[in-house]
């Protein structure tokens, strides 16, 4: 029961290829998911079928199959995300080392598919202007791993100002009228309105103009959407290019897409396994660079250096920072954040107390292996015990990092006999 206006262009778009789009429709989703590298070498998985052809991490699974109540979901070994919508990031190409910035960042599949491209060398911004999306957002941040990204709960033209001219890569996956959603989301379909299309090509001028400040020089901008509708997309880079001649369309290497005008990409699910999407590559040729600037450090108190000592932990380049009694772990690059609203400024190794150093939850997921490890294998009933918050029987004592198989989960302490439980109430089972 699509809207009948959406039909109606929708047949004068495609011409002869419209009945080929319908039927499409009525097909079953093709469902996928993206290895997190910064785990490690992807499990060999029984669910787990062909590759996503535009994106290496990325597989389609059987949809008969829960991945998502799988441990190795809450390990971040992987994430659930939709095959199309891997391929901005893919078209993006984000590079170990660089300053690359997610500006409608929730829920995180794009931002951490950019994270793992960094393998947590570089510095990351994400940002989503809706508060509880933002938190959604962080939280998957922490579950991938991802040491080296700043997230934000602001608005995209603060970023602006606050950093016009510094990234070499900007995404802008925006919001839309979700048309290539209808497949898989209902509420897209009720929502939908050309009132609505029109609104949602406002916003994205809007937010686009924000994008353009923050990209330096020769940096590339990723404008896309997941809709069909052509005033949301090939209209929306091309108003953007009029306003902006310092961006030109940059030609890149697509084949498995329906390349367009002005460097755009799109993605139709009659001829590809996936949902609807669009995407289009822009070069930034002049302008003036932005001027990085790094906050300064602090000394890692004694009761971490004891922590970190007694079971072995090495941390990556970088500096550390504390708010309140947490302790961070933040990138060499990262700038000041005092008039930021931040929600994770980087890793969160801790807290802090008097005599002693609590481990954090993202600490151990970020950690492949420390001096203190307990496995448990990923279907046993230990780990079922552990990730319903009960002690599990361990002869380890102190702080040692739990893990499913070959992937870190959680933290338990011992006594020699037994763990006591310390993966995080709101995550168990």
């Amino acid at each position: 029961m699509l809207p009948e206006g959406f039909l109606t262009r929708m047949e004068g778009q495609l011409g002869p290829e419209y009945q080929n789009f319908l039927r499409s429709l009525e097909r079953p989703r093709a469902v996928a998911l993206r290895f997190n590298p910064l785990k490690g070498p992807a499990p060999a998985l029984p669910f787990v079928g062909q590759p996503v052809p535009w994106e290496q991490e990325g597989r389609y699974y059987d949809p008969e199959s829960r991945p998502g109540l799988h441990v190795y979901h809450e390990a971040g070994v992987y994430y659930l995300q939709e095959a199309s919508a891997m391929a901005p990031v893919a078209l993006l190409a984000p590079q170990p080392g660089e300053w690359v910035c997610d500006l409608c960042a929730a829920p995180g599949g794009k931002t951490t598919q950019i994270a793992g491209k960094m393998l947590g060398k570089g510095f990351l911004l994400c940002n989503e202007i809706n508060p509880t999306r933002a938190k959604v957002l962080s939280r998957n941040v922490e579950r991938m791993g991802v040491a080296n990204a700043l997230v934000t709960n602001e608005h995209p033209e603060n970023l602006a100002k606050r950093f016009a001219g510094c990234f070499d890569r900007v995404l802008v996956d925006a919001p839309c009228s979700g048309e290539g959603m209808f497949r898989k989301e209902e509420a897209a379909v009720t929502d939908w309105s050309p009132e609505a299309v029109g609104m949602c090509a406002r916003r994205q001028g809007e937010i686009l103009r924000s994008a353009a400040k923050l990209v330096r020089p020769g940096g590339r901008l990723v404008y896309s959407t997941c809709t069909f509708a052509p005033e949301e997309d090939e209209g929306a880079v091309a108003a953007f290019l009029a306003e902006h001649p310092d961006f030109q369309p940059e030609p890149v290497d697509a084949p498995w897409f329906t390349p367009g005008e002005n460097g755009s990409f799109r993605l139709w699910p009659h001829k590809l396994l996936g949902e609807g999407h669009f995407a289009a590559v822009l070069r930034k040729t002049g302008g003036q660079e932005g001027v990085r600037q790094a906050a300064p450090g602090e000394k890692l108190p004694d009761t971490w250096q004891r922590f970190a000592r007694e079971l072995d932990i090495r941390l990556p380049e970088g500096r550390a920072l504390s708010f309140g009694q947490t302790l961070y772990w933040v990138p060499e690059e990262m700038p000041p954040l005092k008039g930021l609203k931040v929600l994770r400024p980087g890793l969160e190794l801790g807290t802090v107390k008097k005599d002693r150093f609590e481990p954090a939850h993202a600490l151990a997921l970020w950690l492949n292996a420390c001096g203190s490890v307990q496995r448990y294998e990923p279907e046993s009933p230990e780990l079922r015990a552990y990730l319903h918050g009960e002690t599990v029987p361990s002869e380890k004592k102190g702080w040692c990092l739990v893990c499913a198989g070959e992937y870190s989960i959680g933290w338990g302490k011992g006594d020699g006999r037994v763990l006591k439980n310390h993966y995080p109430k709101g995550l168990r089972r």
